[in-house]
C-alpha cells in the first residue's frame, strides 16, 4: 500500500503547480514575441504537467475522502475522468501546433535565437525546481511520483529546446524552431495517448495493464485445496486501487482449512500483484449443486 504524507505531498504540488503555471504564461508570452514555437510547443507540454500534477493533487485530497452509501468506491474513479478530458483536451491542441510546425518547418520564419535561449533556460530552472520538491516522497507514493516523472521530462524537453535556440544563435538556421516543435509535439502525442488509452480501459473496468490475467488465474490454482479459479475479474478504480473477485471451487474441508486458503490466497494478491480489495466465494462442488450456484458465464 503506497505511504502517504499529505501536508507536505499537497504543499510541494500546489508550489510545482504555481512554478508551472507561471513558466506556461512566460513562455507563451515570449514565444509569441520571439515567434518560437519550440517556446510555444515547451509550454504546452508544461500545461501536461500541471494537469498531472493537479490530478496527483486531487489524489492526494481524495485518498482520505470516505466512501458513502451512494458511493461506495468513493471518488477515485474521478481522477479517471478527468484525465481522460485533459487527455483529449491537450490532443486537439498539440494536433494543430504539429500542423503549425510543419508548415513553418518549410516556410521558415526569423527566430530570435538569444530570446528563445534565456527563456527556455528559465523554463528549465523552474522545471528543476519542481521536479526537485516532487522528488521528496516520490519513492513511496505512485501518485507523486507519475508527477515527479512528468516534471523530469518537462525539464528534459526545456533543455532542447535550449541546445536549439543556441545553435540558432550562432548559426541562424531558423528551422531547427519548428523542427524541436515538431519533436516535442511527437512525445506529447505519444504521452497523451497512453493517458487516454489507459483512462478508457480503467473506466471500461479493464484488467491493469502490467497484470497478467492468465498468470494470476494460475497461481490461485497452485494453492492446496483449490480445484477451480471460476469468474474471475480483475479491475481498478483509480491509479492504485486494485479490485479482484471469483469464486473459489475446493474440495470438501473443515473450517480451518477454509480459512487457510482464503489468508494464502489474499497474501498472494497482495504481495506479488499489489491488490488489496479481493472479494472471494469459497465453495465446494456439492455446495454449488445445492445452491444452484452453476456459473453460466465462468471464464
Amino acid at each position: 500500500m503506497s505511504e502517504h504524507n499529505h501536508p507536505t505531498a499537497s504543499k510541494n504540488l500546489i508550489w510545482s503547480i504555481s512554478i508551472n503555471t507561471l513558466i506556461v504564461i512566460f513562455e507563451i508570452i515570449f514565444g509569441i514575441l520571439s515567434r518560437s514555437f519550440a517556446l510555444i510547443t515547451d509550454a504546452l507540454h508544461n500545461v501536461t504537467d500541471i494537469g498531472s500534477m493537479i490530478l496527483s493533487l486531487w489524489g492526494e485530497k481524495l485518498a482520505d475522502k470516505s466512501q458513502t452509501e451512494k458511493k461506495t468506491y468513493g471518488y477515485k474513479r474521478a481522477e479517471i475522468l478527468i484525465a481522460f478530458v485533459n487527455g483529449a483536451t491537450l490532443l486537439g491542441i498539440v494536433g494543430f501546433v504539429l500542423f503549425e510546425a510543419i508548415v513553418r518547418l518549410f516556410n521558415p520564419e526569423a527566430v530570435s535565437g538569444m530570446t528563445m535561449m534565456i527563456v527556455a533556460g528559465i523554463a528549465l530552472l523552474g522545471n528543476g525546481l519542481a521536479t526537485y520538491l516532487l522528488q521528496k516522497g516520490a519513492d513511496k507514493n505512485l501518485n507523486l511520483k507519475s508527477a515527479w516523472l512528468h516534471s523530469f521530462q518537462d525539464a528534459l524537453f526545456s533543455l532542447g529546446v535550449v541546445i536549439s535556440a543556441g545553435v540558432i544563435y550562432f548559426t541562424g538556421w531558423g528551422f531547427l524552431d519548428p523542427l524541436a516543435s515538431i519533436i516535442i509535439s511527437l512525445f506529447l502525442l505519444k504521452e497523451i495517448y497512453a493517458i487516454i488509452t489507459e483512462a478508457i480501459n480503467i473506466i471500461l473496468d479493464s484488467v491493469p495493464k502490467d497484470l497478467d490475467f492468465a498468470e494470476i488465474k494460475a497461481k490461485l490454482l497452485t494453492i492446496t485445496g483449490v480445484l477451480e479459479i471460476n469468474d474471475l475479474h480483475i479491475w481498478q478504480t483509480g491509479s492504485e486501487d486494485r479490485f479482484l473477485s471469483t469464486h473459489i471451487i475446493i474440495d470438501e474441508m473443515d473450517k480451518i482449512k477454509r480459512i487457510k486458503i482464503l489468508a494464502e490466497a489474499m497474501e498472494l494478491l497482495r504481495i506479488k500483484y499489489n491488490i488489496h480489495h479481493p472479494t472471494f466465494q469459497i465453495v465446494t462442488k456439492q455446495e454449488i449443486k445445492e445452491i444452484g450456484l452453476e456459473c453460466e458465464h465462468c471464464n
